[in-house]
């Protein structure tokens, strides 16, 4: 009885960390082989979210459960997360200007070829170590590596002046740090002109 409590005790503090969700190769690390997988989740004890992905029952229901769930998918054979939500995706989590995205933004390294579900949008690009946010079970690209990304994005560029402004607005980012990105050119183009965009409309306010 031991054994098990002991495992279930080691299950649940790792899910509770990734909101109650978890990968069958973390459930075999905790002490469940596969014949146990199956059997929790015939009982009812664990709910199949995707292939190898579970989450335990009796956990409350996370915020964003879609986005841990990628994470998840997304992990190497060492267990780290190789996607992290990024754009548009990004830029709505960080409630910066008006971003209401049709379908998940991540970024994932150009070596990345895991086939990820229907309605990602896969972004290749490497990521530093302050590039991302570790949320609830899942990475989000920080502000300021967010509105890079959508000023250098072809389809997101509009969202940039709203979302910078609101930046700017609530101190997420300062003026100096756009202004001092190393971007493609047309990229930093539009950051400049969003900064002077957003300076002229809150100096006019004042």
């Amino acid at each position: 009885m031991q054994g098990y409590n002991a495992k279930r005790a080691a299950l649940s503090a790792l899910a509770a960390r990734q909101g109650g969700y978890f990968t069958a190769r973390q459930a075999l690390t905790a002490g469940y082989g596969y014949p146990q997988q199956h059997y929790h989740v015939s009982a009812g004890n664990w709910e199949r979210v995707a292939r190898g992905i579970f989450r335990l029952r009796d956990f409350p229901l996370p915020e964003r459960g879609d986005l841990i769930t990628l994470s998840l998918i997304s992990h190497d054979r060492s267990g780290q997360p190789q996607a992290v939500v990024s754009h548009e995706t990004a830029l709505m989590l960080h409630d910066l200007g008006d971003a209401n995205p049709s379908r998940i933004h991540l970024t994932v390294a150009p070596g990345f070829r895991r086939a990820m579900p229907p309605g990602v949008v896969v972004h290749h690009g490497r990521l530093g170590p302050t590039d991302w946010e570790e949320h609830e079970g899942y990475r989000v690209t920080a502000p300021l590596r967010t509105l890079c990304d959508i000023a250098a994005s072809p389809t997101s560029w509009p969202l940039l002046d709203a979302a910078v402004e609101d930046a700017l607005r609530r101190g997420v980012v300062r003026p100096r740090q756009l202004l001092h990105v190393v971007v493609p050119a047309d990229a930093y183009s539009r950051l400049v002109a969003a900064v002077a965009a957003a300076e002229e409309r809150a100096g006019a306010e004042r």
